[in-house]
């Protein structure tokens, strides 16, 4: 449920002197970890950014990101106890493409290490507890910005440190209470954007209210997804809508209108540059008005770029009251636009700033997926975007922009049937785009030369026109992020069916090579029982409506031999089934279970009209979905209709919860990981920024509390007829813990068997391997305890 997800795969199966990988990592709580840095935070804040009434009066006081300097934590140039079977993921190279950040869980928690692209030699530059979700080179090469997991919860930090290990500090994120993640590094690297989401006591109000766009309702943008009408009422979209009635608009390709115009009054994100003594008189931000508390339970998020040196004041680059995400993913060489992703799932927006009147020149739809959405060319004439606008499948868009920023024309640069394009990455040498296409859960990788401003698009649907280009063969099935390596290198993160997550360097005109140090596809697993690659299976629903998923089938059972069957459920409800090797998966096949692990309605890579196929009262079609899913597993497949088993995480838990009081019948037992068993509590436990776009895809708290009330697994909990399993992180603040305990509790309060494990230092994710592995073994042992013995 949200936007960053460590990849699937990344669990160690044994250590090289079989310890558990964890020597010498003490984890931590959050609470733990705020105490100890409270007076820190105190002692060394910077300035603070103080808005003035509109009438002249003093606001409220909201204090920009600090620098808090850190001990030097760099560790050995290898890990101490060194997973055989470990994960690398999240790269970014230095300026020559010679040297790489990346995050790797060698040591048994995600953390950031260095190394040579062509060598075998890394350095771990963080041998701190906490996990690392992001990570990116400096342009000059001085500085690695990353982010880090305070006690492995929801709330990130990020933090800078120089590729020698020194000089590490906190840049955003830590006063308690508070959460940052990255954004784009300035061109010349002499600053780094990063947003900080603020508490909901501190928000930048608007002056005036902003009407919705004629003839829609709410929400930020004004889109509707297609075919909300007949959810009228069950769902309502927050935020107000940044745009007026009277803007100029552009058309994009299909029809669309993107808006085109200066928002410097009434727009909700505003530019602005910070004082050390405060607001410049007659600034953008003194007409902003006043800091006051949000009517809405989102966040203020507020962007920044950041001098990791310290040298010059944080300036601060947009700003927004109950927002879902915000995050600056391009500035133009100069500096004088600003590109900005913002909005809940489901309605992300782009957002074309220029930085030099503080005038928004653009909004047009964004794709959801990866949050780098676009780039501005070298020239600042062109932006190109990753957008579905007007579009089943998101495609590369370009729009001409004329010398004040305005999009003066918008043109299609490739797009392919029947797939997502859902990564895209640019050469340094600014005219290379490479393109990483979701062709049925597997990508398909092509690089693009000297990228054209439109495209004539081919029976295959690859990028005509004046480009050139060129596919590039994959080792693996699923690329999970690309960047750039020097002046015409690149680095691949690829995950697959039969290995753990790893990094390929792609020198020009060559092939993939694997890094020595991401670990062999044969060290996936122990000798004597490879990984199982999947069979993807179709069905359809009870409404018609196709579907389809991944069977893998248990080792060593005949082709017709019945088995029995979990049907695993993945979360967000966004997220898609991949076929990636998951050790979760391997574990349960160990013990003889085949696994489904299918895409119901909501799920993402098949078009937009089935993602916003479980708005409102379509959640009762989704869980639907789960049990024809079953039962076409038992009726096409080996699978065992007397043993079968239900299993989720996150949304995919709130389904396996949902799913056994719905079809008590159908399921022997279930295992829900971190799922929610009452909307109601679950929006008023979660944090506000994820509250702001789980509204958007569930339902209103107040609005459609009748409706989210009879969607949610409590208010059916006297049909449980089964044992269940409910699994949590501790400090999990995206769906609180208590989701679980109350679920466990009522069951057994109705003479059900319901067991609750609770991991400790953990989060939403369960990022550290000694946790991972006492997870998937105790779901492993409790299916087959009800499925099998």
């Amino acid at each position: 449920m949200t936007d960053a997800r460590v990849p699937t795969g990344t669990e160690d199966v044994t250590g090289t002197n079989g310890a558990s990988g964890t020597d010498g990592v003490v984890g931590i709580g959050a609470a733990d970890f705020e105490r100890r840095e409270r007076a820190a935070f105190v002692a060394l804040r910077g300035p603070s950014a103080t808005v003035p009434d509109a009438d002249g009066g003093r606001g409220l006081t909201q204090a920009a990101p600090a620098l808090v300097p850190l001990t030097d934590a760099s560790g050995p140039r290898d890990a101490t106890t060194r997973l055989t079977a470990h994960g690398c993921w999240y790269p970014s190279a230095d300026p020559a493409g010679t040297r790489v950040a990346f995050i790797c869980d060698r040591g048994g928690v995600p953390q950031l290490w260095t190394g040579p692209v062509d060598g075998g030699e890394v350095r771990l530059l963080d041998a701190g507890p906490d996990p690392v979700r992001e990570v990116s080179w400096s342009p000059d090469g001085r500085w690695i910005a990353y982010t880090t997991a305070p006690g492995g919860g929801e709330h990130s930090r990020v933090l800078c440190v120089r590729p020698d290990g020194t000089g590490r500090r906190i840049i955003a994120g830590a006063e308690p209470g508070t959460t940052a993640y990255l954004g784009c590094w300035a061109h010349d690297g002499s600053a780094v954007a990063v947003t900080v989401a603020v508490p909901t006591g501190l928000q930048p109000a608007p002056t005036a209210e902003v009407p919705a766009e004629s003839g829609e309702t709410g929400g930020s943008g004004g889109r509707l997804p297609a075919g909300w009408p007949g959810h009228e009422g069950e769902a309502v979209l927050l935020g107000p809508s940044p745009l007026t009635a009277t803007e100029p608009r552009t058309t994009l390709p299909g029809g669309h209108a993107a808006t085109a115009g200066p928002h410097r009054h009434d727009m909700t994100t505003m530019l602005t540059a910070l004082h050390p003594g405060g607001v410049a008189p007659g600034s953008v931000a003194a007409r902003l008005g006043r800091l006051a508390p949000g009517a809405g339970f989102g966040d203020g998020l507020s962007a920044y770029l950041i001098d990791p040196d310290g040298a010059a004041a944080p300036v601060l680059l947009a700003a927004e009251k109950d927002a879902a995400t915000l995050r600056v993913c391009d500035l133009s060489p100069d500096g004088g636009l600003a590109l900005l992703r913002r909005g809940p799932r489901g309605r992300r927006e782009a957002v074309v700033v220029r930085t030099t009147d503080l005038a928004t020149t653009c909004v047009v739809p964004a794709a959801d997926g990866d949050p780098w959405i676009g780039r501005f060319s070298s020239r600042a004439d062109t932006v190109w975007l990753r957008s579905d606008a007007d579009r089943e499948f998101a495609a590369l868009l370009a729009a001409r922009l004329d010398g004040e920023g305005r999009p003066r024309s918008w043109s299609v640069v490739a797009e392919r049937e029947g797939s997502d394009l859902e990564l895209l990455s640019f050469g340094h040498d600014g005219r290379t785009a490479v393109l990483a296409w979701n062709v049925r859960g597997a990508s398909d990788l092509e690089v693009v030369t000297a990228p054209p401003s439109a495209t004539t698009t081919g029976a295959a649907g690859r990028t005509g026109g004046t480009g050139l280009s060129r596919p590039v063969p994959l080792p693996h099935e699923v690329i999970t992020r690309i960047v750039p390596a020097g002046p015409a290198g690149l680095l691949l993160a690829l995950s697959g069916s039969q290995r753990r997550p790893g990094l390929w360097w792609l020198p020009e005109g060559v092939e993939p090579l694997r890094t020595p140090w991401s670990s062999r596809d044969e060290d996936a697993v122990p000798p004597g029982r490879p990984p199982v690659r999947p069979v993807q299976m179709r069905l359809t629903a009870r409404d018609g409506l196709p579907l389809n998923g991944w069977y893998y089938r248990a080792p060593g059972r005949g082709p017709g031999e019945p088995a029995p069957c979990v049907i695993h459920l993945h979360g967000g409800p966004e997220e898609q089934e991949r076929p990636v090797f998951n050790p979760l998966y391997h574990e349960i096949l160990g013990r003889g279970l085949d696994i489904f692990a299918p895409d119901v309605r909501g799920s993402s890579g098949h078009g937009r009209s089935f993602v916003d196929a479980d708005l409102g009262r379509g959640r009762f079609a989704a869980l639907d979905d789960v049990a024809d899913c079953a039962a076409h597993a038992v009726l096409a497949g080996p699978a065992d209709p007397a043993r079968l088993a239900v299993m989720g995480r996150s949304y995919g838990g709130y389904l396996t919860f949902a799913s056994l009081v719905w079809h008590p019948e159908l399921f022997r037992t279930g295992v829900a990981v971190c799922g929610m068993s009452d909307f109601a509590t679950f929006f008023e436990g979660t944090e506000p920024w994820i509250a702001q776009s789980a509204a958007h895809k569930y339902g209103h708290p107040e609005r459609d509390g009748e409706l989210l009330r009879s969607l949610s697994p409590m208010t059916r909990i006297d049909a449980l007829r089964v044992p269940v399993l409910a699994v949590h992180g501790e400090h999990d603040t995206n769906v609180p813990p208590k989701e679980s305990e109350q679920f466990v509790r009522a069951a057994r309060e109705r003479g059900q068997v319901a067991e609750l494990l609770t991991l400790r230092n953990e989060g939403h994710d369960f990022l550290r391997a000694d946790n991972r592995r006492l997870f998937r073994r105790a779901a492993a042992d409790w299916l087959q305890r009800h499925l099998v013995d």
